[in-house]
């Protein structure tokens, strides 16, 4: 039998983590021996980049991590981990995941304190995060062009630059530029 189709069958054609029954497809676990489950593509892009990150959408693992199949357990883990919302430390309190089972969770990096880990702060050390709203604090001259971003305008969405805690990106006037984190506040 075809590893999807005993997918399939165990998830009685379902998505194993949110329950969903349209565009689904095998997922394997990263970094993890021969695991694999049956999931969603709205599951399956979230897994993979985790700026796709819809908390909400996975309030599903409340009831997804008492599953018995360990790539379940291994995911819901990993993506407990990875959500930054207040409810998801009540779930990961609750939920239990043998030893072994928890080195393999644990091998795609989630659930470390990173002390190299990159934190944008805006200018009253509120820490950034990609999606947030901010406000320029002052007029600020934009490299290359003629144009001047004015202070008090907003810069909704914006992105983190994964390599450098000072800098951000987001639209001024139709146009994506790059800002200095000491510039802004959030809103």
């Amino acid at each position: 039998m075809s590893l999807e189709r005993e997918l399939q069958k165990r998830s009685g054609n379902r998505c194993e983590l949110s329950g969903d029954t349209e565009k689904l497809a095998v997922y394997i676990v990263p970094d993890a021996k021969d695991l694999a489950l049956y999931a969603s593509e709205t599951c399956i892009e979230q897994m993979n980049d985790a700026d796709k990150i819809d908390a909400n959408h996975w309030r599903c693992l409340n009831d997804s991590m008492w599953s018995e199949h360990d790539a379940v357990k291994v995911m819901a883990w990993r993506m407990l981990h990875r959500i930054d919302a207040d409810w998801t430390q009540d779930l990961l309190n609750m939920f239990y995941i043998e030893d072994e089972l928890l080195e393999v969770a644990k091998a795609s990096g989630d659930g470390e304190d990173d002390e190299n880990k990159i934190t944008h702060r805006d200018v009253n050390g509120v820490v950034l995060e990609h999606g947030d709203s901010v406000v320029l604090i002052k007029d600020l001259k934009v490299k290359g062009s003629s144009m001047v971003a004015k202070q008090g305008t907003a810069v909704r969405n914006i992105r983190l630059d994964h390599e450098n805690a000072e800098y951000i990106e987001g639209k001024v006037d139709g146009q994506q530029i790059v800002i200095i984190t000491q510039y802004v506040k959030k809103i």
